[in-house]
């Protein structure tokens, strides 16, 4: 039999013919090409090539990754997954919706589903169910607890703190009737918000300490928790031009008046149930939208005891939230990148460089240039820097400026650790360790 084609409809017939032989043999079981065709088009390419320790290829895109102690917890929207932070082997599976970290360096995973009442909290490396609760609605995981929310039929509900590996409650007080408005895991309060960048997942900062001071709203109203005594201490009711925000163990009331076609603001801290401790007449936290009717609808950006405000000149400065000290004061056109409760990256006016800061020393701790649309984000163990064109990711130490590492990347990062940094593009993950 000769297969030498005379023409292009010959060619046609004996390729239909061809696909139809392989077709038979990989349903007959006698031989399947189609896996290592398969593998071959997903086959991957390095996300920081020459940077990385490994790289995996993932079930998924993920919506968050996290580390507990040398475990990365990946969460999907179906699944949750562990893998070993030192070669990258995948430890463990669940089919959970969704997953948070607790603890520091005895960290624990909490895992459970949406819509559904209770959760798991896991063994971050074998996955290892150490306690199980079937009533609550809404979990926040901290780097020194657990802190979960359940609700009866009739609305009341009350909040419960756990060590992160304890099996009785450090205390639970009753936060009336909230209803089942919380669900999953940590669940947007009335805080702060952090600065990031497209380059760099917002949760990359981590999980911080119980703050000593939660707000829960309820119904227009907002019950101030202290956490050290385990006891509502408040009951907030904020007014139609006011925006309550719970950090630094303060309460900050945010006043915006509407006058002269602009927007008047003014901050009250008080310590409850004691009173006012510090307040502003001319510090705007920036949180109404544009224009003039000074609707408040967003949490200020800060740390947790440091919040990002501007004056009435369009100066940028940085506040203590505990006390109301100006920890910064910036220059005309000077942008604040990237926040935490030590350090600040400051971008000049130029645009053209970044300057590190530290609250607690005097003066610049380093500087580094940057490209016009570089970006910028904080996490407890290093800074990140996202430059552009070309796309450039560099971790550096929060107080020396000194380059952790350093990719040509458009991955994005997603956790840091303190011996390297996890990053993701589409479906691959890869662990680029530091110097």
């Amino acid at each position: 039999m000769c297969f030498v084609a005379s023409d292009g409809g010959s060619v046609k017939n004996w390729a239909l013919t061809a696909l139809i032989v392989v077709i038979l043999l990989a349903t007959t079981g006698v031989w399947n090409p189609f896996p290592k065709i398969w593998a071959w088009v997903n086959s991957s390419s390095p996300i920081a090539d020459g940077s990385s320790q490994w790289q995996v290829t993932l079930s998924g895109s993920p919506a968050s990754v996290a580390i507990a102690d040398d475990a990365v917890i990946v969460e999907y929207r179906t699944r949750v997954e562990s893998y070993g932070l030192g070669a990258g082997a995948k430890l463990w599976q669940s089919d959970d919706d969704w997953a948070t970290v607790a603890g520091t360096a005895d960290a624990v995973v909490v895992t459970g589903k949406l819509l559904t009442k209770g959760y798991q909290v896991r063994e971050p490396r074998s996955g290892q169910v150490r306690r199980s609760d079937h009533a609550a609605t809404a979990v926040w995981g901290y780097a020194n607890a657990i802190v979960d929310l359940r609700c009866v039929k009739g609305g009341e509900c009350e909040l419960t703190a756990w060590d992160p590996r304890g099996s009785r409650p450090l205390w639970t007080v009753s936060t009336g009737n909230i209803g089942f408005v919380f669900d999953a895991a940590n669940p947007d309060l009335p805080d702060t918000q952090p600065l990031t960048s497209s380059q760099v997942d917002g949760q990359v900062s981590g999980r911080p300490f119980m703050p000593t001071l939660i707000g829960l709203p309820e119904g227009g109203r907002i019950r101030i928790v202290d956490t050290a005594a385990g006891r509502v201490v408040q009951t907030v009711r904020p007014g139609p031009d006011e925006r309550v925000s719970v950090t630094g163990g303060r309460v900050l009331t945010v006043t915006g008046t509407a006058r002269d076609g602009t927007c008047y603001y003014s901050v009250v801290a008080t310590d409850p149930p004691s009173g006012p401790v510090w307040s502003r007449d001319d510090l705007n936290l920036r949180t109404a939208g544009d224009g003039s009717a000074c609707r408040q609808d967003r949490d200020p950006a800060g740390g947790e005891d440091v919040v990002l405000g501007v004056d009435p000149t369009g100066h940028e400065e940085l506040i203590a939230a505990y006390d109301g000290r100006r920890l910064w004061y910036g220059q005309k056109d000077q942008d604040v990148m990237a926040l935490n409760d030590g350090y600040a990256v400051i971008r000049s006016a130029d645009r053209r460089t970044f300057t590190g800061r530290s609250f607690t020393g005097a003066g610049t701790n380093w500087q580094r240039p940057v490209n016009d649309g570089a970006s910028a984000a904080m996490s407890p163990y290093a800074a990140i820097i996202a430059n552009t064109s070309p796309r450039r990711i560099i971790a550096v130490s929060p107080s020396s400026g000194r380059v952790l590492a350093e990719a040509r990347t458009d991955a994005k990062v997603f956790a840091v650790a303190p011996t390297g940094l996890l990053a993701v593009h589409g479906r691959d993950m890869a662990y680029l360790p530091f110097r």
